[in-house]
């Protein structure tokens, strides 16, 4: 991706779906230390995707920025310790 950090995402809330501004992020499942391995997702040209592990299923927003998504708190930053 042309801004640097690739998106995270996480879905500790149990949605069935989250909508995503990228379409190259990577999904960690539950929020750490409750995550599973943190998986590289690519939807090509689909608009759709579900993710293997925890079955969460992406749909592509493009009225969304990169990082952004609805709910907006499946969007994950790692904090610094």
């Amino acid at each position: 991706m042309a801004t640097g950090a690739t998106p995270h995402f996480q879905n500790e809330m149990g949605l069935p779906a989250i909508e995503v501004g990228a379409k190259e992020f990577m999904c960690i499942g539950a929020l750490p230390p409750f995550d599973h391995p943190h998986i590289f997702i690519d939807m090509g040209s689909e608009t759709e995707t579900v993710c293997p592990y925890c079955s969460t299923l992406y749909k592509f927003n493009p009225r969304l920025g990169p990082g952004e998504s609805i709910p907006a708190k499946a969007a994950w930053t790692e904090k610094a310790a």
